[in-house]
């Protein structure tokens, strides 16, 4: 049961430190809507999601203006299009895109594929179609696993991706390669993940649920002011504490949301997620533990403090907590992260470390734009291996800015935000990545 005094908390934290509810997911479950016309499956996928989520909208916007909590995307994810399209997937991703129009969500996730340890027929037509399809369509999101801790890392596909960024990028060039932040290539991806752009419903999801993702990196930050200098065990207390908060608001909302849909509740994904807006930065968070900007060394440990934090006390708010969960690192999102870039405190090197311990991996990093595909897939290849080792969710989410170098920038607006073009290393890694096969999973994989 929600509180009165935990309400008034939660107005504080909207009018004074930026809190928000970030994303309302929608997760349809589009297997019944199988057909081997592609077309004819493309009308069903349209008339299922305009039934089923016909008042997400409107019932976002009227729990936003009753409890005065801003829900700031309203999104749809849905089954791996690859599971139920075994001809051309294109039909299908303009019927989904037409769709996320229709109902006014923000972005609609799934048009994915998972093939972490091979590639059927209808997953090789999806990922070949990511180029074009993401630069023709304007809210649909597109994933791709490669790797998981079960099954290793698929370096076939690994070497491909490379190759689709690649071409991503060249066709949505005049955008500053958009249609590359709205692709994401996972390891141990998620089934309820209500982020973007790797949400999808997955196969062991109920025919639809409400998931719900919270923000708060400015209320993080305000409640370590009050303990600066303090122990670590202060620190660490306080994040939980904070934590507790923020994702009981979620838990309201996403109830909340449930019964008026008459949607199941599935989960709270209790992620830090910033934007580029000042006070509003994970960044920041690690610099008021003591850091002179992020990247500098400690980065990591104090990453590793905070992802832990948010997680214990996240898990004592809920009683379904999911999705990714902890903070995130994504570059061109936090404005703490855009300025430790610009300065050279924050390299690829450092991120890559700090994935290690944080919820998702290399996320929106704008690189040059002749940075090649085999490069990239070694960029994907090392972020799949950490997260294939830790037995966690890590990804790569990299926008080869085309025409541009190290030090320009690169603009995708709204939440997706700014980003300092940073440098890659050009030592080439071609002849590892042209082996292809499959890297085996580790001893540890082995657990039943």
């Amino acid at each position: 049961m929600i509180e009165t005094g935990e309400i008034f908390q939660t107005l504080r934290m909207i009018q004074e430190e930026n809190f928000d509810i970030r994303t309302i997911t929608l997760g349809i479950n589009l297997l019944d809507c199988s057909d081997p016309d592609a077309e004819a499956c493309g009308r069903r996928v349209y008339d299922k999601i305009c039934r089923t989520a016909s008042r997400l909208v409107a019932t976002g916007s009227e729990i936003e203006r009753e409890f005065g909590i801003p829900i700031v995307n309203k999104r749809i994810s849905v089954t791996p299009v690859s599971l139920m399209c075994q001809g051309d997937p294109r039909p299908i991703a303009r019927a989904l895109d037409r769709a996320a129009k229709e109902m006014g969500v923000n972005f609609l996730g799934g048009y994915s594929a998972l093939m972490q340890k091979g590639a059927t027929l209808a997953d090789e037509r999806l990922v070949e179609s990511i180029p074009e399809v993401l630069s023709e369509t304007e809210r649909l999101c597109a994933s791709v696993n490669v790797a998981s801790t079960r099954a290793g890392i698929n370096m076939n596909i690994v070497r491909e991706m490379g190759e689709v960024i690649r071409k991503t990028a060249q066709r949505t060039a005049d955008q500053d390669g958009l249609g590359c932040a709205k692709l994401v290539v996972f390891a141990n991806a998620v089934e309820d993940n209500p982020f973007m752009a790797g949400a999808f419903c997955g196969v062991g999801e109920p025919e639809c649920a409400i998931n719900v993702g919270v923000s708060g990196p400015g209320v993080v930050k305000r409640a370590l002011e009050k303990v600066k200098g303090q122990p670590f065990d202060v620190v660490a207390e306080t994040v939980k504490r904070t934590a507790f908060k923020i994702t009981r608001v979620g838990q309201l909302v996403a109830r909340e949301a449930s019964q008026r849909l008459g949607i199941p509740f599935g989960i709270v994904d209790l992620s830090l997620a910033p934007t580029p807006a000042r006070g509003d930065s994970v960044a920041h968070i690690l610099m008021e533990m003591g850091l002179e900007m992020a990247g500098a060394p400690g980065t990591t440990a104090a990453l590793a403090l905070l992802n832990d934090a948010v997680k214990k006390g996240g898990v004592m708010a809920s009683n379904h907590v999911g999705g990714l969960s902890g903070a995130f690192i994504p570059v061109s999102e936090d404005i703490g992260m855009i300025e430790s870039a610009k300065a050279g405190a924050l390299t690829l090197e450092k991120l890559e470390a700090m994935t290690c311990v944080c919820s998702v991996g290399l996320d929106m990093i704008a690189v040059p734009g002749d940075t090649s595909a085999a490069t990239i897939s070694g960029i994907i290849a090392d972020e799949a291996a950490i997260g294939m080792v830790n037995n966690k969710t890590t990804a790569v989410r990299v926008i080869p800015a085309i025409g541009k170098q190290a030090g320009d920038t690169v603009e995708f607006g709204g939440l997706l935000g700014f980003a300092p073009v940073m440098p890659v290393n050009p030592w080439r890694c071609d002849d590892f990545i042209a082996r292809g096969g499959r890297i085996p999973a580790p001893l540890h994989s082995l657990r039943n």
